[in-house]
């Protein structure tokens, strides 16, 4: 079941749900817009391998604006501190940005209950297209939850900022194979 604005409202002022900053009219029917920080992190290399730390830079976005480049994948990052540990949030980009041609998560919009960070969006454009700081860049909606609560406590807990992938630390030694766990 999919919170109504008026129940993120509501979740936020009992604090079930954190947003902060939280401002009122970037309520929606049913989610919540949120905002682009203000830096973007980028990998240095042409090849990234997940077997590795992958150096990256840091790129400030200033109040003028930065033009995306379309062979490039960007991280950026949510303003906001935002989570729950009583419902799964669920991010997607805003309609109006999609029709720039901005992708605002690629492929991870499920967000772990539990996790409260500013969120590292995985961004991407289809052309060159300027993006500001603060920009309302895309919604979050919360999910109700049925079954036990298992709270995130990953890699990411905590991140503040565009968070470069981490996916190496899954690697056990080199050679190993990638592991994962599963809760059902």
């Amino acid at each position: 079941m999919i919170l109504s604005g008026s129940k993120i409202k509501e979740m936020v002022q009992n604090n079930k749900i954190i947003i902060d900053p939280f401002n009122l009219e970037q309520i929606n029917p049913n989610s919540y817009n949120f905002r682009l920080g203000n830096t973007l992190r980028v990998y240095d290399d042409k090849v990234i391998d997940p077997k590795k730390d992958n150096p990256t830079s840091i790129i400030e976005i200033p109040s003028s604006g930065y033009v995306m480049d379309p062979s490039i994948l960007y991280l950026g990052h949510t303003e906001e501190i935002m989570g729950s540990e009583h419902f799964v949030p669920i991010i997607r980009g805003r309609s109006s940005i999609g029709r720039l041609g901005i992708f605002v998560h690629i492929t991870a919009d499920l967000i772990d209950i539990g996790s409260i960070n500013q969120w590292t969006l995985q961004m991407h454009c289809v052309q060159p297209v300027r993006i500001y700081p603060g920009i309302l860049i895309g919604q979050v909606t919360f999910w109700k939850v049925e079954g036990e609560i298992v709270l995130y406590d990953g890699k990411y807990q905590g991140s503040r900022g565009a968070t470069a992938s981490q996916i190496h630390l899954d690697f056990k030694s080199e050679g190993a194979a990638c592991t994962t766990s599963v809760l059902y």
